[in-house]
């Protein structure tokens, strides 16, 4: 055990490899970390960002599934520092070894790329997912980790009992000592402190770097690829594994009237929706301003959104989008989005560089980006009209229009190639 309190080199690998196939059409020709959220950020930001507000710079992305569009975004959006050789947001493929072409799971990923913890020589690793909207200051789970004398932390959550067995449950003592994992267990086993509750794995874990080196080494000569699933479930009995109760996670500049805590899961398209309302509000469950932890994206150069006429109610707009003569209720407009006279838009999420025909209707859609409704259209009006226009419906009703032609911009003379490079 090493002792360097409030000194720990720490490395990261973030898993941003996921298919996000529950997530289709959004998720057809781009991975479910690259997936835009909010009025400009994709979901990757947030876990990348709530690394870097923690000083935790030498970050290791790891991609696989469909991942140019978040490469690009990477490229664009997360060069930390040309100065410092251990502050980089760097974007490792599968490593293609004759062993593995790719990625077989969490663990195999990490086992890919030990080599990366030789240069770098951290005293810990923090392997994090990419797939969620939350805030976490991770230094204080670097502190409750070397606290605890911890081989291993998994980062967890308390959700409702009758909640808990759409996850995987923890069960640990008093202490936090993880006794055992159960996989979306018909009965779930309640925190120790709390009856009513039950901690559900965030899919965030922290090593000692020895350990993990030791431990992957291990599992790859059993055959095992996923730390949830195989590896750190057989740990339990033999190794101190603690959980980290996210609850107790205090973010500096957090609002009184944010949902304290706050961490969700977009997995499906409904859950997507629902985390966009979530951001919505004069005093919503997760506000996006807070400069003592800012959430980062790209830089983009467009300028402001403009509004000509129109009647806006509980609306967040991107840059360079404009609303000319509408109607917009209860939605986020990404940026250059354009929305023609006569429009009318309630309860839908509009992606960049989509133009809003004069007179259309839309209510209970996302609509992806570079996309064109035409004037007059009416989308999630008729459920069985929309699918057979093509577009996808989701168990909620939500009507999903898929992406456009990547050509069109939904501003400028000729629409094509006209836009602002995020």
């Amino acid at each position: 055990m090493f002792e360097k309190r409030g000194r720990e080199k720490v490395m990261a690998f973030v898993m941003a490899g996921g298919e996000g196939s529950r997530l289709r059409p959004l998720t057809t020709g781009r991975c479910k970390p690259a997936v835009p959220f909010g009025s400009r950020y994709r979901i990757v930001d947030f876990v990348l960002s709530n690394l870097v507000n923690s000083n935790i710079r030498s970050i290791y992305l790891l991609v696989q599934y469909k991942p140019q569009s978040l490469i690009e975004h990477i490229r664009k959006a997360w060069t930390i520092s040309a100065l410092f050789s251990d502050q980089f947001v760097t974007v490792v493929p599968p490593q293609m070894t004759k062993e593995n072409a790719l990625f077989g799971g969490t663990a195999d990923a990490v086992y890919q790329s030990l080599n990366l913890m030789d240069r770098h020589r951290p005293d810990l690793v923090a392997v994090f997912g990419a797939d969620h909207i939350y805030r976490m200051d991770v230094r204080q789970m670097v502190r409750f980790h070397c606290e605890s004398q911890a081989d291993a932390t998994v980062a967890a959550l308390p959700v409702p009992l009758d909640q808990a067995s759409g996850f995987g449950v923890i069960e640990t003592g008093a202490d936090g000592c993880i006794r055992g994992f159960q996989e979306k267990p018909a009965n779930p086993r309640p925190m120790p402190s709390d009856p009513r509750r039950a901690y559900a794995s965030m899919g965030n874990y922290l090593f000692n770097a020895d350990f993990l080196r030791a431990v992957l080494e291990d599992a790859h000569q059993r055959g095992e690829t996923d730390f949830g699933q195989h590896v750190l479930p057989r740990l339990t009995d033999t190794n101190r594994i603690f959980a980290y109760d996210f609850a107790t996670n205090e973010v500096p500049g957090a609002k009184p009237y944010e949902e304290r805590g706050y961490w969700r899961d977009v997995g499906t398209l409904d859950a997507y929706f629902e985390a966009h309302q979530d951001v919505l509000g004069l005093e919503p469950r997760f506000d996006a301003f807070n400069p003592q932890w800012p959430i980062y994206s790209s830089h983009y150069q467009g300028p402001t959104a403009r509004v000509v006429q129109g009647n806006l109610d509980n609306v967040l707009l991107g840059a360079a989008t404009i609303v000319h003569g509408a109607q917009v209720r209860n939605s986020i407009l990404r940026r250059e989005v354009v929305v023609e006279p006569g429009a009318v838009i309630e309860d839908c999420v509009i992606m960049d560089y989509a133009r809003i025909g004069a007179g259309a209707k839309l209510r209970h859609a996302i609509i992806d980006r570079h996309n064109v409704i035409a004037p007059g259209a009416q989308i999630g009006y008729d459920l069985a009209r929309d699918r057979e226009a093509g577009y996808h419906i989701t168990e909620g009703g939500m009507v999903v229009v898929p992406l456009g032609d990547v050509r069109y911009f939904s501003r400028g003379e000729n629409r094509i190639g006209g836009g602002y490079s995020e």
